[in-house]
């Protein structure tokens, strides 16, 4: 074997080696949780991203400017438009995000982000990183939190995927060593582990939860999965009224469909390139992707987003007005949450459920013999503004 392709190998591996200890160490001077409550006004960034992206969005900007038209006029609240993060506009620079981008994203409080373009190697784009990955990474958004709930079938989830590690976090920094051998690259850290696997147990202790699920493949991926469940083992011993199980990601996707099973999990909590997988089959039981929202959250930013695509396929067939806006919206119900306007949040959640789950009086599928975004939006704040949303709500929810 050449001993060129072996330094050459060695180095590109030492190089990733020094990034992450720096990381690691940039994760142990972490400050502490940003407060909202001392912040006037909140900014709130939107990005309209890509393809379907400033459909959905301008729909779900339409509604929240419906439920915050007073903490807008009293200053509590900011939208602030972020336009950069296009898929033009990326490639132009050649970056996952533009340097200027970068810092209006990071002038912010909380990002509201449509879904964007991913280029794919071979693909009409240049080969560059994924937008979410590297906003995930330079903000910090370690913890992606998806809830996924079906009253009706008794499925309430919570997943808490790990967003900054595993397989993603390197997946740009593979190496093709010689024609016929290449090679990417995962890595969990202590820390990194900690992190999610703390505030998934301070979730269930908050909302009186026993039994948290974490998932690994450790039987096979023994090094890296085997610290992650390492550590679940040491977060578990701070919080003694809670139990935990572990599960392996093959035989944890084959029970989510098993309905005698399913409904026993809670909170799941998994490294990210498991969660990712498992959130999108989730997300199937209430309706599909385009349902689910989906929470970033970092120490000082958060940002919220759709967990679907940008959809390339809808919009060159002419389809992209008859998008799904209900995981953005989800998302954006999630970031109210999040900065503590919980009973707008309530409202905005519970519309969905009783207009997408229960009422159904216009069904939104994507084609054009179905209810259009705009159609949908309409119908949702028909709702939304009812006296009696809760109450029937609750009635439906039985």
């Amino acid at each position: 074997m050449s001993v060129e392709v072996l330094e050459k190998a060695k180095a590109h591996f030492e190089d990733i080696v020094k990034g992450q200890i720096e990381r690691v160490e940039r994760m142990k001077q972490a400050q502490d949780w940003l407060d909202f409550s001392t912040l006037k006004p909140i900014k709130v960034g939107v990005c309209w991203g890509d393809g379907i992206g400033p459909i959905i969005s301008q729909e779900t900007q339409r509604l929240l400017e419906y439920l915050l038209k007073d903490e807008v006029k009293e200053g509590k609240i900011q939208f602030v438009p972020i336009e950069g993060l296009t898929i033009e506009n990326r490639v132009k620079h050649n970056k996952a995000i533009p340097d200027d981008v970068l810092e209006e994203l990071k002038a912010c409080h909380v990002i509201l982000k449509a879904p964007t373009t991913t280029p794919e190697k071979g693909g009409p784009y240049p080969n560059i990183e994924s937008a979410n990955v590297a906003m995930r990474r330079e903000l910090d958004l370690f913890a992606n939190v998806r809830p996924v709930k079906v009253p009706k079938d008794g499925i309430d989830w919570m997943f808490f995927r790990e967003n900054t590690e595993g397989a993603y976090i390197l997946g740009s920094r593979g190496i093709q060593a010689t024609e016929d051998i290449a090679f990417d690259f995962k890595v969990i850290t202590k820390q990194g582990a900690e992190r999610i696997l703390r505030m998934a147990f301070d979730y269930a202790q908050k909302n009186n939860i026993d039994n948290i699920t974490v998932v690994t493949k450790a039987n096979v991926i023994k090094t890296t999965d085997g610290l992650f469940l390492e550590t679940a083992e040491r977060v578990a011993k701070d919080f003694p009224g809670i139990t935990w199980e572990g599960w392996y990601i093959d035989i944890m996707t084959a029970k989510l469909i098993d309905p005698r099973r399913r409904t026993q999990f809670h909170v799941i909590v998994l490294p990210n390139l498991y969660g990712d997988i498992l959130t999108d089959e989730a997300a199937e039981f209430q309706g599909g992707v385009g349902t689910a929202g989906s929470a970033n959250i970092g120490k000082r930013y958060s940002m919220f987003e759709a967990i679907h695509g940008s959809a390339p396929r809808m919009m060159k067939e002419g389809r992209g007005n008859y998008a799904d806006p209900s995981s953005l919206i989800r998302a954006a119900a999630m970031m109210l949450r999040h900065i503590g306007i919980n009973e707008k949040a309530e409202k905005l959640e519970m519309s969905l459920d009783v207009c997408g789950q229960y009422e159904r009086k216009l069904v939104i599928t994507g084609r054009t013999n179905s209810a259009s975004a705009r159609d949908y939006c309409d119908y949702l704040l028909e709702t939304i503004k009812k006296p009696n949303l809760k109450q029937k709500w609750e009635e439906y929810t039985k």
